[in-house]
């Protein structure tokens, strides 16, 4: 495999799944603060008030909060020149609406760009993934309301202005697709009082889920024009769940719902973005919803002048779409497709498929003409067995290193095939709490963490077979 010279070589993570220290130093409580564990047949509840009977997966996530420097130090030993991180919005502001952000929070960042610097790491900094003030939900729900858009740019405009010379590469907003209505996900920043109590049946209203996502479209560009107009050294990204999706029958029916899943599902959010326009199918889908975000003067102006520099999206799994009876549906707790007889699939029933990351990055590429990009999310969740060998800790996962191998090697023909690609940060490269299911044992890392479902565990760190593995592709990519 032969990738470019600076090919960034990371991993990336969540403040919410991740840091903990919820409450740390005057902390606000954000909307993923709210959100109770589940599992993969049980849907994450957001609690309005807290039950102290009840387990919040990320009040003490996998502690970067008090682990940060053992952290930074393996993932330096891996190799990596890159870590993709988020800012807790609720760490600097904690209820969205101050003024001028807390001390505390700003000197733990400040450590952290300092310790990252230190190893050689560059850092990729989101500044909106799901971590939303509570307050704001409360108080406005959320970004339904056009004054977060507001909230947001006092937020981001601090951190650019904080940090523009420690930090070169920054994301907006989170999968910020993950906002439509066609998803109904709960984890995303624009699900507010809707979906409070049990997710599974919370009523879903397409219009407001159309304005909460044009609101952070604008709060995004305000963010990119701002950068732009002050800090043109950096360079200021979006960030789309990439849903690849093939026809599942050789139909031309079935060709034409696989386009309008693409488009619906991923070229919606990341043409606004990149093109700073809404798309000429937006009317057809609207009218497929039954609604259609508010766009008010002069917010056409906005996103026009907010377009971003790079592209970056997840990318995990490939699914299929019919228009016949006989489609199988994927299992696992991200049903969004149906089954591909030619893949297999994780034991979260999300199917393995390294040529479509391929497909996706040359898609990408075409669409946008060669547009800098990054994956910034793909990793293997599964279940880890440790065991103890000669007296020493070991987890044996060859089912993550046959996965990283594959997809790096599928990274590596697209960039052959002359796609634009900067850099790869695999997910949860230490284990965190997952995002779906709030759970501890769906895990992605190549760094494990002594922490339970239940909430126990020493969170004591230890290398799995993968790392190994990663750093061996890093030193190889480099020689």
């Amino acid at each position: 495999m032969a990738f470019p010279k600076g090919f960034l070589w990371g991993g990336a993570t969540a403040a919410n799944q991740y840091e903990g220290g919820w409450d740390a130093d005057g902390k606000g409580d954000s909307l993923c603060d709210h959100m109770r564990g589940g599992d993969v047949n049980t849907p994450r509840q957001i609690d309005e008030f807290f039950d102290p009977e009840a387990l919040y997966p990320s009040w003490e996530a996998t502690d970067f909060y008090g682990h940060y420097e053992e952290d930074i130090a393996l993932f330096a030993e891996m190799g990596w020149n890159v870590f993709r991180m988020s800012i807790n919005w609720t760490r600097l502001f904690p209820t969205g609406e101050e003024a001028e952000p807390l001390a505390a929070g700003v000197e733990f960042y400040d450590k952290v760009f300092d310790c990252l610097k230190a190893h050689g790491i560059e850092p990729l900094v989101t500044l909106s993934h799901y971590e939303t003030p509570y307050s704001l939900v409360s108080k406005y729900n959320a970004w339904a309301d056009r004054r977060c858009i507001d909230f947001f740019c006092t937020y981001s405009q601090f951190c650019l202005d904080r940090w523009h010379d420690k930090v070169k590469y920054w994301l907006t907003f989170n999968e910020v697709n993950t906002g439509m209505p066609f998803m109904n996900n709960a984890l995303s920043t624009s699900l507010v009082q809707h979906y409070t109590g049990n997710t599974a049946n919370a009523p879903r209203d397409n219009k407001l889920c159309f304005n909460a996502l044009h609101h952070q479209f604008l709060a995004g560009a305000k963010t990119v024009k701002y950068a732009h107009d002050h800090y043109p050294e950096v360079m200021m990204g979006n960030m789309t769940a990439f849903i690849t999706t093939y026809p599942l029958t050789c139909d031309p029916a079935d060709l034409l719902a696989a386009q309008y899943k693409l488009q619906d599902a991923d070229w919606y959010a990341s043409d606004v973005q990149v093109r700073g326009a809404y798309p000429y199918y937006a009317k057809r889908l609207w009218k497929d919803y039954g609604a259609e975000p508010d766009i008010l003067p002069g917010d056409e102006e906005i996103l026009a002048e907010g377009c971003v520099d790079f592209f970056t999206y997840s990318y995990y799994m490939s699914m299929t779409i019919t228009t016949h009876d006989d489609g199988e549906e994927m299992a696992g707790n991200m049903s969004l497709g149906g089954k591909n007889p030619y893949l297999k699939a994780s034991d979260w029933g999300w199917q393995i498929d390294p040529q479509g990351l391929r497909w996706t990055i040359n898609e990408v590429a075409s669409r946008y003409n060669n547009i800098p990009q990054m994956v910034v999310e793909n990793g293997f969740g599964a279940f880890d067995e440790v065991v103890v060998e000669d007296g020493v800790e070991k987890i044996h996962d060859p089912y993550r290193s046959d996965y990283l191998k594959a997809h790096a090697a599928a990274l590596s023909d697209a960039i052959d095939d002359g796609a634009n690609v900067i850099g790869y940060t695999w997910w949860g490269p230490i284990d965190v709490v997952s995002a779906g299911t709030g759970e501890m044992r769906k895990r992605y890392g190549f760094i494990y963490v002594d922490k339970h479902d239940d909430g126990s565990g020493d969170m004591h760190r230890a290398r799995k077979d993968s790392f190994f593995e990663y750093q061996k592709i890093i030193a190889d990519s480099r020689k």
